[in-house]
């Protein structure tokens, strides 16, 4: 894709950040940002992360030739309605969204015959909000799962794949629904077992909690309206995580109840390994 127009709908971290990471790699891109607050969007500018800013939706995306929604996941609707009669013939739209099955059906039924939508999860961000935390190489090393469908356009698909490629990241492919499945398991019942660690704790006990219990529950810091609209739109399969989680549970105290020690280190050793691997594929990936 010649991309020399981006839009960015929603210039918090993520979008702030793919700001600054395409204007490091396109000297001839403008880059228009979108936000409600005008006080965000001039500090995007103050930045670096957009060149121009937008009032309204239809400024921002005229003209673009790539448009990533970086608002809320239970705004995306509103979005994709709002920029539907200014897109360009040929626009390719994607997003930066934690759920997917949700607005590839928008996208198709609410965006314009002769515009193109590819649904994008760059696995990349911070418990942190807003554009004072945008990175230029936040998207380095990191995975974008792209989502498209049989009805996408192969050439958008090798767009957007390339336009998350230059900005750093390794990509990958799957269904939609595939990717909320797997997503709920390793991204999202995770933030909602921290928020529960957290909640669950007395005031005695919290006081003494140390470097572990931090690191365990870091990503409870995260912005409680943006994971609410996650949970609610991914319910189904959150529901199926929890599930599985309370099972291991019932093996863990099962094994307890028990006074199996050999059974519960064999559990704990099978743990630790298994995440060992992980740790060491992640390191062959970002070599």
């Amino acid at each position: 894709m010649d991309l020399k127009r981006l839009s960015i709908l929603g210039v918090g971290l993520l979008g702030g950040s793919i700001g600054l990471a395409a204007r490091s790699k396109l000297s001839d891109c403008h880059i228009v940002g979108y936000g409600h607050r005008r006080e965000t969007l001039t500090r995007a500018q103050e930045i670096g992360a957009i060149h121009e800013a937008a009032d309204n939706l239809g400024d921002a995306v005229k003209d673009a030739d790539l448009i990533v929604l970086c608002t809320p996941v239970l705004l995306f609707g509103e979005v994709l309605k709002g920029i539907a009669g200014s897109l360009k013939p040929e626009a390719i739209v994607t997003d930066v969204g934690s759920t997917k099955r949700s607005v590839v059906e928008l996208a198709g039924r609410l965006l314009p015959a002769h515009a193109s939508f590819v649904g994008s999860h760059p696995m990349a961000g911070s418990e942190k909000r807003g554009v004072e935390f945008a990175r230029t190489d936040l998207f380095e090393n990191a995975l974008c799962i792209l989502t498209p469908t049989d009805s996408s356009d192969a050439q958008a698909v090798t767009a957007v794949e390339e336009f998350w490629r230059l900005l750093g990241m390794r990509t990958c492919r799957m269904t939609p629904a595939d990717h909320d499945a797997a997503l709920a398991d390793v991204s999202h019942l995770p933030h909602a077992v921290a928020a529960a660690l957290v909640n669950m704790q007395r005031p005695e006990a919290m006081r003494l909690s140390g470097k572990g219990f931090l690191d365990a529950t870091r990503i409870a810091g995260g912005d409680g309206g943006l994971w609410r609209d996650i949970f609610l739109d991914n319910a189904d399969n959150v529901r199926a995580s929890i599930a599985r989680l309370r099972r291991a549970l019932d093996e863990f105290e099962g094994l307890i109840r028990a006074r199996d020690g050999e059974k519960l280190r064999a559990w704990l050793d099978a743990a630790a390994a298994r995440r060992e691997e992980l740790v060491r594929e992640r390191l062959r990936d970002e070599a």
